[in-house]
């Protein structure tokens, strides 16, 4: 499940915060700056006609108006466009209000006023794109990271093409310090990589070639990262060679920079809100604004002094700042994430993870290493540990499970050159474990609870006893069965991040209440790792579909966000109220299914994710009291006599303040980084478990 589809509102943007359909949001045609140099023309023919039709004695009436009509030409020309754009989508929004205003002034011939009105509201429509130009900057910028050209070889020779031309299979020759033109593996050279334009990490990462070329062609999803490379990062000081794996319009950065433009469009829960709130606020003023027209009844005045209410009271309650309130902070929100190797898919999950009080987490590869290393192998029924070994290896060696890996890695050390006998037929038992062919019987590799379930045959009192022993020391355990006879019990221990436990307490500081490990392990091991981090819930023995259940559990109590490594954890993922995934870089199912994608496989980008959308939703809710409380102050104003001219300059100074606010999320910065302690004393787990039926 995609932000888009968890979001449920996908429609575009307010104009305001994207600029779409404008041909000045990114200076169209003329320049970036076409309406504010517009702008100025406008304000400098009306400062011109009123200086001449106050100062200058005897001068014709009809030279000041034809300034004042200049003025209104340069000052009306983007906004009657914008105007029109609008009508055609069917929406009557604050930029016809304008020019009805302005043209209502003209037929009282209050010319300076109506020229003054749409000089402020041109020069701050030209200010305002402006500044969400920057916000936009700084996502486009993304895109300009990658080369143009690469130097591939062709035929036994080195030659420059360009990016758009490159193949996959080609290799590329990458030399010091250059940006790499397109993701692969390392097959010659090794170097250090600054990977921060695409994951974020502030330190370089080593790199060396793979050890077997051949088999990382076949399988590029199972490259290490010490060998894994990404277009757009910067190469150190040693000349390479990779070999690309995908085109230049696939990259994993082009993917974020795709990516992160579509979030634009992601609606949060608040803009949506105040979408709805427009729809029924701007009839009420159209409806205000009649009734006023028809004071001078009620009222002893002229119709004129009505009719000039009634246009202020339509400028007044314009709810533009209302409008790019929300959307305004979300795009400077993104883009700041995106800036520092986060990917958020939306102003839904921006907000959202602002307001949620508890995160669970999965434990392999997120809070440990991900990297289990074999501590046990205890043999039962006269097996020796080298049969017992060299079974479980030759099975798992055709598996790309980490704890698989872990024992072919291990067990092949241990073995030394020990002969082994080729297994064929590996089938995987999702959440259990994996059956395979060896010498013509049936191998069975997995988890205790696999035995005794689904018409396999239940463990022998021995191999029980030895698998309690092993649990009881939080080991994850794997039973090694050939045939109907059980040969062993092998076990394994994931080490715990060195940054888990600083990430941890850096959430708690930023007001994270509840923090959950959820873990396939038995609940000893599941404890073990959260005792080790400072973890205080810990819920283990969770098949996949447990996960699921687990997570629905814990949405019935509030919002909840669910980090894992966006493969296995998806169906989790995609039942949390935010679905955060670490490591995505290279990985196209966890940018796909994650709501938030952490690029790099760094815990500690978790709680400045986390910072940046509880500060990003605090300017959400300022700008929101900003522009409802100039509109409540405006209205009454406008009505009790305040003119159009000073109407305009409160309208649009609230409207600036609202967007400059929401770009101080351009330079956030967090703050509890520099102190988080290396580790943090151990709370006592609270073990709970979900029963495989539970719901």
């Amino acid at each position: 499940m995609t932000s888009a589809t968890k979001s449920g509102d996908t429609a575009e943007a307010h104009d305001h915060a994207t600029g779409d359909g404008h041909a000045h949001g990114e200076g169209g045609i003329l320049g970036a700056n076409t309406e504010l140099i517009f702008a100025l023309a406008s304000g400098a023919a009306l400062a011109v006609g009123f200086g001449l039709e106050k100062l200058v004695p005897n001068l014709p009436a009809w030279l000041p108006i034809a300034l004042y009509v200049v003025a209104y030409g340069f000052g009306g020309l983007f906004t009657v466009g914008e105007a029109v754009a609008n009508l055609r989508q069917k929406r009557f929004e604050i930029d016809t209000l304008m020019l009805v205003a302005a043209a209502g002034a003209a037929a009282l011939g209050a010319w300076a006023e109506g020229a003054l009105l749409l000089f402020l509201f041109s020069i701050g429509h030209a200010l305002e794109h402006y500044a969400m130009g920057r916000a936009k900057r700084a996502i486009e910028a993304l895109a300009d990271l990658a080369p143009r050209i690469a130097h591939v070889r062709r035929d036994g020779q080195v030659v420059e093409l360009p990016v758009e031309e490159l193949v996959v299979g080609d290799t590329v020759v990458v030399r010091p310090n250059e940006r790499l033109p397109a993701d692969g593996f390392v097959v010659v050279g090794t170097t250090s990589i600054n990977q921060a334009p695409v994951t974020g990490e502030s330190m370089p990462v080593d790199k060396q070639p793979v050890p077997d070329a051949a088999a990382a062609r076949e399988r590029p999803a199972q490259v290490g990262s010490a060998s894994l490379v990404f277009a757009g990062t910067i190469n150190g000081a040693g000349a390479i060679e990779i070999e690309t794996t995908r085109k230049s319009s696939d990259t994993t950065l082009a993917k974020v920079v795709r990516m992160v433009s579509e979030a634009e469009t992601q609606k949060s829960p608040t803009q949506r809100f105040t979408d709805r709130f427009e729809r029924i606020f701007v009839p009420v003023v159209l409806g205000l604004a009649f009734v006023l027209l028809f004071a001078w009844v009620v009222v002893d005045e002229p119709f004129r002094d009505s009719f000039y209410r009634a246009m202020a009271v339509l400028v007044a309650a314009s709810p533009c700042a209302l409008a790019i309130a929300t959307p305004s902070a979300v795009l400077s929100g993104v883009a700041r994430a995106a800036r520092a190797g986060v990917l958020i898919k939306g102003g839904a999950p921006l907000e959202n993870l602002g307001s949620l009080n508890a995160i669970a987490f999965d434990k392999t590869g997120t809070l440990t290493e991900g990297r289990p290393r074999i501590t046990d192998v205890m043999p039962v029924r006269g097996t020796t540990e080298a049969d017992l070994l060299a079974i479980a290896v030759a099975v798992e060696r055709l598996s790309d499970h980490p704890l698989a890996d872990a024992i072919a890695r291990d067990g092949s050390e241990r073995l030394g050159d020990t002969a082994l006998v080729a297994a064929t037929e590996l089938k995987s038992l999702t959440g259990k474990g994996v059956t395979a062919q060896l010498g013509g019987e049936t191998i069975w590799i997995g988890k205790p609870e696999m035995f005794g379930a689904d018409g396999v045959a239940g463990l022998d009192d021995e191999t029980t006893a030895v698998a309690a022993q092993l649990r009881d020391q939080g080991r994850t355990l794997m039973v090694v069965r050939r045939g109907t006879r059980d040969l062993g019990v092998i076990g394994l221990l994931d080490t715990p991040r060195a940054a888990a436990g600083a990430a941890l307490a850096a959430l708690r500081a930023l007001g994270v209440q509840r923090m959950i490990m959820i873990s396939g392990d038995h609940q000893k091991a599941a404890q073990a790792i959260a005792e080790q981090v400072g973890l205080t819930e810990a819920w283990g023995d969770l098949m996949p579909e447990d996960k699921v259940d687990a997570i629905k559990k814990l949405r019935a109590d509030g919002k909840i966000a669910m980090v894992g490594d966006g493969v296995n954890d998806a169906p989790a993922m995609a039942t949390a109220t935010v679905g955060i995934a670490m490591g995505a870089a290279g990985s196209d199912v966890a940018l796909e299914t994650a709501d938030v994608a952490l690029m790099s496989d760094d815990l500690s980008q978790l709680p400045f994710t986390v910072g940046l959308s509880r500060q990003t939703r605090r300017i959400i809710l300022q700008n929101l009291y900003v522009s409802l409380g100039v509109v409540a102050f405006l209205v009454p104003a406008t009505i009790l006599g305040l003119g159009i001219g000073p109407a305009v300059a409160l309208h649009e100074g609230s409207t600036l303040l609202v967007v400059f606010n929401a770009l101080r999320l351009l330079a956030y910065r967090d703050r509890t980084a520099p102190t988080l302690p290396t580790a943090i004393p151990a709370a006592p787990v609270v073990a709970r478990g979900l029963s495989r039926t539970s719901s």
